[in-house]
Parts: structure tokens; sequence; C-alpha cells
């Protein structure tokens, strides 16, 4: 009786681990609530000397800036199909928008309490202020230079048709805090959030040494006026080219290629080494997103292109999400970190026009998430999750190593800040 009672207790308590684990500890959400982004940007009235918050306004008189936020990332942020599949994956839950479409004059609802902090449990109401037009805008022109009926700005001599206000954030990386430094929750394990770019900045000293800052790469220097008319000054470019750009990636990664020995002959072993070098941003990379990664491959072909042999790494990090969030591993390259790859094989000893294919692909995310997002939740994106950063196709005979190091095989690339050399 005595040992009945006992299993009795043991299910029991466990019952009970398990239901306060599933209801008040288990994860989510994919990254933690910090109180200044646990809501949007309070409400923006339209500034004295504007007709509407909407970029399109802004444009008419800031034209090359507007042109540049509609090409970028930031003007797509809540309609790009790939947040569009993973928000619908994650049953759309509200807080992603405070990133997404930031202000509260963007969001269909208002978030009045959240207990506990859970945000499943979040205590909403309609947002009778919500404009679904501006929500299209996503990270609009106001979502950073409007606050409180003023146009925020990094000069403190600007004469405008409306109320202006310099704001020191404008000029460092604190501008861009609020959304990349994401931090983690309860039974949340990992070094950096999904999102956590800025905290991987902050951590590399000798790149503020070197005085940059995200806007160095990111949003590149130009000299023009702000304003149409207005005095020329040295401004910025609203890009925010990155992880979706390949020419970004590319400035970011350096590549290095050598062969040993220099002479390729039938029958003998060959050592080729790739050095990939983060030798253009100052943070990991790849960053934002874990799902992003990237795959080094050599590929031994035959005359008909056919692969004889071949070797595939990766380069990202690999997360747990279920039952509790841990990061695993995490290979990822620090600011002006290197990592060689060495892929050894031996010369076919038949005759025949052998080759040795050496690519770098950069993936926004794995084939099996592609496939899920794909069938589960409608993904349609035009443009390809996959990019080949790097690719040579070395002939295996004669000079091996004046065939590695002709043309493209060896490139540095460096964003305009001047970082790596």
């Amino acid at each position: 009786m005595r040992r009945a009672w006992k299993i009795l207790l043991g299910v029991l308590v466990l019952g009970t681990l398990t239901y306060v684990y599933y209801t008040e500890v288990k994860p989510t959400v994919i990254f933690g609530l910090r109180s200044d982004y646990a809501r949007a940007i309070p409400y923006q009235p339209v500034p004295a000397g504007l007709d509407s918050l909407k970029a399109e306004s802004c444009g008419r008189c800031h034209r090359a800036i507007y042109e540049e936020w509609r090409s970028s990332i930031h003007a797509q942020a809540y309609q790009d199909p790939f947040f569009q599949a993973y928000w619908k994956r994650d049953g759309q839950i509200w807080v992603c928008l405070n990133c997404h479409t930031p202000l509260e004059n963007q969001q269909p609802t208002l978030i009045k309490t959240i207990p506990r902090g859970r945000v499943e449990r979040a205590i909403q109401e309609p947002n009778p202020r919500y404009d679904r037009e501006y929500q299209k805008e996503a990270i609009t022109c106001a979502a950073c230079h409007v606050r409180d009926g003023v146009i925020l700005g990094p000069y403190d001599d600007s004469v405008a048709p409306h109320p202006t206000k310099f704001d020191s954030a404008f000029r460092t990386t604190q501008i861009c805090y609020r959304c990349h430094n994401v931090v983690s929750g309860p039974a949340q394990f990992y070094n950096a959030g999904p999102c956590g770019t800025y905290a991987e900045y902050e951590g590399k000293f000798f790149m503020k040494e070197k005085g940059l800052i995200c806007q160095s790469c990111h949003m590149p220097a130009a000299v023009r006026p702000v304003a149409e008319g207005g005095p020329i000054r040295e401004g910025r470019q609203h890009l925010w080219r990155g992880g979706h750009d390949p020419e970004m990636i590319k400035q970011a990664l350096a590549v290095e290629l050598e062969a040993d020995p220099r002479q390729s002959r039938a029958g003998e072993e060959i050592t080729v080494t790739l050095t990939l070098i983060n030798a253009g941003a100052g943070h990991k990379i790849p960053t934002g997103d874990p799902d992003r990664h990237f795959t080094v491959e050599f590929l031994l072909e035959d005359e008909h292109q056919e692969v004889l042999t071949q070797q595939k790494t990766t380069m990202g990090r690999w997360i747990l999400w279920q039952p509790v969030i841990l990061e695993v591993h995490d290979n990822r390259l620090l600011p002006l970190a290197s990592r060689e790859y060495r892929f050894a094989y031996r010369h076919p000893a038949q005759p025949g026009d052998f080759t040795l294919r050496v690519r770098v692909r950069y993936h926004i995310l794995t084939d099996g998430q592609h496939e899920m997002l794909r069938t589960k939740y409608g993904l349609t994106a035009a443009d390809p999750y996959a990019f080949t950063i790097y690719e040579r196709v070395i002939p295996l005979s004669g000079d091996l190593a004046a065939a590695v190091m002709d043309g493209d095989a060896r490139r540095r690339f460096a964003c305009a800040a001047g970082v790596g050399g």
C-alpha cells in the first residue's frame, strides 16, 4: 500500500512540474521580452508642417533618401515573404510586429498588460488609430525620426518646415539597439538571441577603436543635400543592405585558396586549402536568424562533370528548439577571424580532364526549413534562399598553384570603412 502511495505521489509531482513548465516556463517565442520592445513605439501625431507620417510625404523633400528606403529590406520588413511565412508558422504572435511594424500607428491591437511576461497571455484590445496601409510601410521614416511631433536627426542646425531636434543616437549604434539586440527568456540558453547582431558588435572593442559603427557598412556615407535645395553635407544612404543581399555578404567575406604541391601529377596526393576571413563585418558572420549559414564544398569532377568525390562543411549555429531553447554549437566567424578548410585527394591515375570545383554558398535558411515554409505556410519568395558567394573550377593539370591563384581565386573584400585592409 505504501509503495502504491509513493508511485501516486511521484506521478502527481511529475505531472505538476510538467504542467508548470509548459504553462509558465516553456518558451513561446524565440527570445525574451525586454521592456523597451515589449510594446510598440507609442502613437506618434503628425508634426506641424507635414500632412502625413507616410514615407511618401517625407519623400517630397527628401527624395534621394526616400528612394533608397523604398528599395531597402526595412521598407519590406512586414510584407517580406520570409517574414510572413515564419510569422504564420508562429501563430502571427503580436510581439513580432514590435520590430517589423514598430509604431503603435501601424498595429491593429494595443497591449494592455502582459501577465508574468507570458507573451501568449497578453491582454489586447483593438487599436482605434490603426492604419492598415501604413502598416505596410514597415520600418518607415517615422519609426526612427519622429517622436512627440518632432523630427529627430543627426544635425543640430537643421532648418526645415517642421520642428526638428538633434539626437546623438543617430551617430552611434544606439539607433539600432531596439530591434537588433533581443535577449534570451525563460528556458532559453544561448550567447546571443536570434536577432542579436548588436550584442555581437558590442563585444568587440577593437572594432570600436577603428571608429566603426553599424552605419559604416549598412548606411554608407553620402555627401549631398539631405533635402532638396538644402546645404550639401555628409549624410548616409538609407539602404540597410544585409543578409538578403549577396553583394553585401561578399563585402564581409574574404576568400583565399592555396594548393600543395604546386604541380598536379597522376596518382599524387594533393591538398587544397580554402581560407575564409571575416574581413568586412563588425559582427559574427553569418548573423541574424539562426537558420542562416555558409557551406564550403569541394567537388572532384571528371570531364563530364560527374562528381568522383566531394566534401561539404557548414558554418553557422545549431539550436535545439524543444523542450528548451539551447544553443548546441556555434562556429561562426568573429570580426577579422579566419578559418581554414582543407581537402586532400589523390589525382586520378587514369587519363582524363579532371577538375576541382571549390564553392562557398550562403543560405538564408536550410533546405528543410524552406520546404516546410513553402508547403505549410505559403512561402512564395521570388528571391533565392541560397547564393553562391565564391566558386572556382581548377583544372588538375600543369601548374596547379598558378591555376588556383589565377583571376579571382584569391579575393579580399572590405566594406567602405576599410575593415580588414
